[in-house]
């Protein structure tokens, strides 16, 4: 995976920016951590509507991968 260019890096929330490290993509267990909620939660979600709190993942092999650029988006519009 990439990494996120340094002026994203100090956009992203403290706690988003400690999960993700210098990673452009996250795991659902994380994703699911953010909104503390179970990671089976975002699964349900994600297979009943395609999303999860409002975002769709990227899907690699059998894995869903979470933008870290969209959910800082998010978080600042929700915070």
């Amino acid at each position: 995976m990439s990494e996120i260019s340094p002026e994203v890096t100090q956009a992203l929330p403290a706690g988003l920016s400690a999960i993700a490290g210098n990673r452009d993509l996250i795991t659902t267990k994380e994703y699911a951590q953010i909104w503390n909620v179970a990671d089976q939660t975002v699964r349900k979600n994600y297979c009943e509507t395609g999303e999860a709190y409002g975002l769709k993942p990227i899907k690699i092999g059998n894995r869903l991968l979470w933008s870290v650029a969209q959910i800082a988006e998010k978080l600042k519009g929700v915070v």
